[in-house]
C-alpha cells in the first residue's frame, strides 16, 4: 500500500552536473540521486517511491531490527541476533538463507527499473530464478506485511527515516564500525553488485564517501542518531571491533538484551558457528541468491570478505590516512561517541 503525503522531510534532487559525474562511476543507476531531510541523506532516485512507505510501516511489538551503515558487520550481527532470539536453532538457520529470514527493508530502492528488466531477461529461461528475483526486488514493506510470524528486519536506514515509534514498539540492534574499514568493504561490494556497478578506484570512492555522495551517507550522522538512543531499553548499540575482539562477550550482551540464558558450551558452539572462517563458507548467510539471479557479478569473491578489523591500512596512502584522521576527529568533536579502538 502506498502512503501519500505522510513523510515529514524534504527530498531534493542532486544537481545535474554532479549527477552526471556520479553516473559515470556508479553504472547501476541510470536516473540520478536525491538528498533527504536536514541531514541530506543520500539515496538513488527510487527512494522517492519508498520514503513514505518505510516511514509509515506498521510495526509489531515482536519485530527485531538489525541496522547499521552498510558493511559494518551487519550480516554477522544478523546471524548472531537471529540465533540468540530463536534459542540457537541451527537446523533452521542452516536450512533457510538469511535473505529469507531477514527481508532487507529498502533494497528495492537500489534496483533501477532498467536493471530489473535486464535481470528478468537474463533469468527468463529459469522459472525458479525469476521467482527468486521477484522476491529480492519486491518492496521490503510488502515482504514484511506478508509475514505472519515474528519478523526480523535488516535495514541500513538511519533512525530518523524509519518509523518514528520504532524504539517505543520493538527492539533494534545497531552495529558500528571504523569508517575506514567500512569504506574499503563497501568499495568492494559496490564493484561486485551490478545494482551499484562502481567502476572507479578506491581513492575516488573514498572521496565520494567522505563528501556524503554515496548511498546512506552521511556516515557519522547515521551513527550519531543511533548512539544518541543507546540507553533506550529497546536499543542495543555495539561496535564491530567488539565483536571481532571478544565474540563470547558480544554473544552474552545480545543474550541479555533478549532475556536469554545460555551455558558456556552453548556460547562456545555459537561462537564457532559465527567464526569468520565458518561464516565465509556458510551459504545460508553469504547472499548466494544475489549470485544466482545475476545481481552479484560472477567471480570468486563472496559477499562476506575478510572480516578483518584494521584492513584499511592496505588501501590508504599517507595523504588519505591523515585526511581520514582529520575527518574522524572533526565529526566526533560534537559528540561523546568514541570508537573503542581509536584514540583521538
Amino acid at each position: 500500500m502506498v502512503v501519500e503525503n505522510q513523510f515529514p522531510f524534504e527530498i531534493e534532487d542532486v544537481e545535474p552536473e554532479l549527477t552526471k559525474k556520479l553516473l559515470k562511476y556508479f553504472t547501476g543507476e541510470f536516473t540520478g540521486f536525491v538528498r533527504v531531510g536536514p541531514k541530506k541523506y543520500f539515496f538513488p532516485q527510487k527512494y522517492k517511491q519508498e520514503a513514505a512507505n518505510i516511514y509509515n510501516m506498521p510495526l509489531r511489538p515482536t519485530d527485531v531490527f538489525v541496522t547499521s551503515y552498510p558493511r559494518s558487520g551487519t550480516t554477522w550481527t544478523q546471524e548472531l541476533v537471529w540465533m540468540v532470539a530463536n534459542d540457537l536453532d541451527y537446523e533452521t538457520s542452516n536450512a533457510i538463507p538469511l535473505t529469507e529470514r531477514y527481508p532487507f527493508l529498502e533494497f528495492s530502492i537500489c534496483v533501477h527499473p532498467e536493471n530489473e528488466i535486464k535481470f528478468k531477461e537474463e533469468n527468463s529461461h529459469n522459472e525458479e530464478n525469476l521467482k527468486l528475483l521477484e522476491f529480492v526486488c519486491q518492496r521490503g514493506t510488502d515482504q514484511l506485511a506478508a509475514i505472519p510470524t515474528r519478523r526480523f528486519i535488516k535495514s541500513h536506514m538511519p533512525l530518523s527515516l524509519l518509523p518514528p515509534t520504532l524504539l517505543d514498539t520493538c527492539k533494534m540492534v545497531y552495529v558500528a564500525r571504523d569508517p575506514r574499514d567500512v569504506a574499503v568493504s563497501f568499495y568492494h561490494l559496490n564493484r561486485l553488485m551490478r545494482t551499484q556497478g562502481y567502476t572507479g578506484d578506491f581513492k575516488t570512492y573514498w572521496n565520494f564517501f567522505i563528501q556524503d555522495l554515496h548511498h546512506w551517507t552521511p556516515y557519522f550522522e547515521h551513527l550519531k542518531e543511533a548512539w544518541d538512543k543507546r540507553d533506550n531499553p529497546n536499543m542495543l548499540f555495539f561496535f564491530y571491533e567488539e565483536l571481532s575482539k571478544d565474540l563470547p562477550k558480544a554473544v552474552r550482551r545480545v543474550a541479555k538484551f533478549f532475556d536469554k540464558q545460555f551455558t558456556d558450551e552453548q556460547v562456545d558452539r555459537l561462537c564457532d558457528h559465527l567464526s569468520i572462517d565458518n561464516f565465509k563458507n556458510n551459504k545460508a548467510v553469504n547472499y548466494e541468491v544475489m549470485k544466482i539471479v545475476g545481481i552479484q557479478s560472477p567471480g570468486e569473491q563472496s559477499f562476506i570478505r575478510k572480516g578483518k578489523a584494521g584492513g584499511w591500512r592496505d588501501y590508504f596512502d599517507e595523504e588519505m590516512t591523515q585526511q581520514a584522521e582529520r575527518w574522524i576527529a572533526d565529526n566526533l568533536r560534537d559528540t561523546d561517541l568514541r570508537f573503542p579502538h581509536l584514540e583521538l
